[in-house]
C-alpha cells in the first residue's frame, strides 16, 4: 500500500456540490436528458444542468449514499451530489472507490436520512497515484462497458421478441385460426414458494440464498439475502432459466438468471406443461400482468395480491401445432439469446464484484490480474 495516500474526500474533486431542484411536472418517463436524484434515475426532462463525467452520490432517500458513474448530459437534483475529479485523480476510479465505502453510514439520523456535502467532504480516504487509478479504472470499466453493451443488445432483442409475440397472438391473427382457448394453469404449473423461515440454514456451506421479491427485482441475490437449507424439496430450488412470477406485493414476471437459490413464498415458479415453450408461458403470463396488477391494487389488504382463480380465468390462445412450430422457430432463438446474454451479464458482474474490493483495498495488485 506504499503507493496509496490518505486525503479528505473533498480534496480529490474540483467540483463536489449538490444539484438543483426541479419541478415534478418537468419529469417524464421519456425525454432528452436523464434526471438523477437521491435514489438514482427519476425520469427524463427537456433540459440539463450538467455535462461531462462525474460520480453521482445520492444524498437523501432510501438508498442514501449510493454511488454511480455517469458520462454525458443530465439534470442533477438537489438530492444528488455531483463529484468531478481534479486533474490529479480519475473520476471513474473514485466512483468505484466511493461505492465500496458505504457512504450512507455518514448520513444524519432522522426519519429522512441525509448526507451533508460538507460532512462527507471531510471524510478520509486512501487513494493511489493517478497512473494506478487509470489502470484500475480501465480494468473495471471494461467489464462495465461489456455489461452495458449486453444490456443494450438485450433491450433490442426483447423489443423484437415482444413485437413478434404481439404479431402472432393479437386477436385477428391468421396464426390463431383453429386455435384453442386455454388458461394459464393449463399451460404451466404455478408453484408457490415456501415460508423459508421454517427452513433456516444451519451450515453456511450447505445453504442457498433465498429468492424474495427484492432479489427478483434486482435480478440477483447478494450478501444481504437470507439463506435457507439446501435440503429443501428440489421443486423449490430455483436455477438459471426458471420463470418466476411475483404474485403479491410488487407484481412482476422474469426469467431468473441469478444462479441457484431457494424459492420464498409470494413467488411462483412457473414450469411449462405439455412441452409448451418457455417463451410461450413467459409472454402469456406477462400479457396478463397489467390486469393482475389492477386486481392486486383493488385488494383491501396491506399487500395487494392475486389468487389462483385469477390465473384460471386468464385466457390463453393456443395455435394449432403447425402454426406453433412456425412461431417457435421465430421467437425461441431470440428468447434464448436474451437468456444467454443475461447469464453473461451475471458472470461479468460477479467478476467485477470480486475484483472491486480487492483492487480498492490493495489486496490485489494490477500485476496479479
Amino acid at each position: 500500500m506504499e503507493e496509496w495516500k490518505i486525503y479528505k474526500i473533498g480534496d480529490l474533486f474540483s467540483h463536489f456540490k449538490s444539484g438543483k431542484g426541479i419541478k415534478a411536472d418537468e419529469i417524464t418517463p421519456n425525454g432528452d436528458y436523464p434526471v438523477f436524484g437521491g435514489n438514482g434515475l427519476r425520469g427524463y426532462t427537456s433540459r440539463y444542468n450538467f455535462e461531462g463525467d462525474c460520480a453521482i452520490i445520492g444524498r437523501q432517500g432510501a438508498f442514501c449514499g449510493n454511488v454511480r458513474y455517469f458520462k454525458g448530459k443530465a439534470y442533477m437534483t438537489e438530492h444528488a451530489i455531483i463529484a468531478v475529479a481534479n486533474d490529479n485523480n480519475n473520476t471513474r476510479f473514485l466512483a468505484y472507490l466511493l461505492g465500496t465505502m458505504r457512504l450512507g453510514r455518514f448520513s444524519g439520523q432522522s426519519a429522512q436520512p441525509g448526507l451533508a456535502v460538507s460532512e462527507l467532504a471531510k471524510q478520509l480516504i486512501s487513494v493511489p497515484a493517478l497512473s494506478l487509478q487509470n489502470k484500475i479504472a480501465s480494468i473495471l470499466s471494461s467489464l462495465d462497458d461489456k455489461i452495458e453493451l449486453n444490456r443494450r443488445i438485450n433491450d433490442n432483442l426483447e423489443q423484437q421478441a415482444q413485437a413478434l409475440f404481439d404479431h402472432y397472438f393479437d386477436s385477428g391473427s391468421m396464426y390463431l385460426e383453429d386455435s384453442t382457448t386455454e388458461c394459464l394453469t393449463d399451460i404451466a404449473v404455478y408453484l408457490n414458494g415456501l415460508a423459508m423461515q421454517k427452513f433456516p440454514a444451519t451450515d453456511i456451506e450447505r445453504s442457498l440464498p433465498v429468492l424474495k421479491i427484492k432479489e427478483l427485482g434486482q435480478h440477483k441475490c447478494d450478501n444481504s439475502s437470507d439463506r435457507c437449507s439446501d435440503s429443501i424439496d428440489a421443486d423449490y430450488i430455483i436455477d438459471n432459466g426458471d420463470i418466476i412470477f411475483s404474485w403479491s406485493g410488487t407484481l412482476m414476471v422474469d426469467v431468473w438468471c441469478g444462479g441457484k437459490c431457494g424459492l420464498n413464498q409470494h413467488l411462483f415458479k412457473v414450469t411449462p406443461l405439455k412441452n409448451y415453450p418457455r417463451w410461450f408461458v413467459y409472454y402469456w403470463t406477462n400479457r396478463h400482468l397489467k390486469k393482475f396488477k389492477l386486481i392486486a391494487k383493488d385488494k383491501a389488504v396491506t399487500m395487494g395480491h392475486i389468487r389462483r382463480s385469477d390465473l384460471e380465468n386468464a385466457e390463453v390462445a393456443v395455435p394449432k401445432n403447425l402454426n406453433m412450430l412456425e412461431i417457435d422457430a421465430r421467437i425461441n432463438p431470440l428468447f434464448q439469446s436474451i437468456i444467454d446474454r443475461r447469464l453473461e451479464i451475471t458472470k461479468l458482474e460477479n467478476i467485477r464484484d470480486t475484483l472491486l474490493p480487492k483492487l480498492m483495498s490493495g489486496e490485489l495488485t494490477i500485476n496479479e490480474i
